[in-house]
């Protein structure tokens, strides 16, 4: 299934760590602290809705090799929108959260709990450059490239039970 056709679909109804609407001046204020520009499909997403529960059908990644949550898949149930701590994490956390959970740098965390994140990896491409979508695994120290880009990452995304 192609982006656009995916964008339509691709919130969950909860609400929980759902964001103001976006706006321009946010996503300019974010590549501001970020430091980065943030890749043009995450934020047609965000337009759409600025963070929250994704839909059941589009949960997991499929990965190449075991990583500490499953033989052959990571889980993708949220995408951090970008705002303020009183809905939950958004992307603005990445900088605390880089420090405290000791991960690689420069990358934007989308989505993770403390032991995995799920995060667009600069490393090897400029700030303004189209990042790759990596897995970082806190618990054994790895990282597994996932996608060269977001909308591949997007694409790519999976139902959780066709794995079960």
């Amino acid at each position: 299934m192609k982006f656009d056709e995916i964008k339509a679909s691709f919130w969950s109804r909860d609400t929980y760590g759902v964001q103001p609407a976006l706006t321009q001046a946010t996503v300019a204020d974010a590549e501001k602290v970020l430091g980065l520009r943030l890749p043009e499909s995450l934020l047609g997403l965000l337009y759409v809705q600025n963070g929250g529960g994704v839909t059941a059908d589009r949960d997991a990644f499929p990965t190449s090799q075991p990583t500490s949550w499953s033989e052959d898949h990571i889980p993708f149930t949220e995408l951090m929108g970008i705002g303020t701590g009183e809905h939950g994490l958004s992307l603005l956390d990445t900088p605390y959260l880089v420090e405290e959970w000791k991960l690689p740098s420069p990358v934007v965390l989308l989505s993770g709990d403390g032991h995995y994140w799920i995060g667009l990896d600069y490393r090897s491409c400029s700030a303004l450059g189209e990042p790759s979508v990596t897995w970082f695994d806190t618990d054994s120290g790895a990282d597994l490239p996932l996608a060269a880009d977001f909308r591949a990452f997007v694409e790519g995304l999976q139902p959780l039970s066709r794995f079960e």
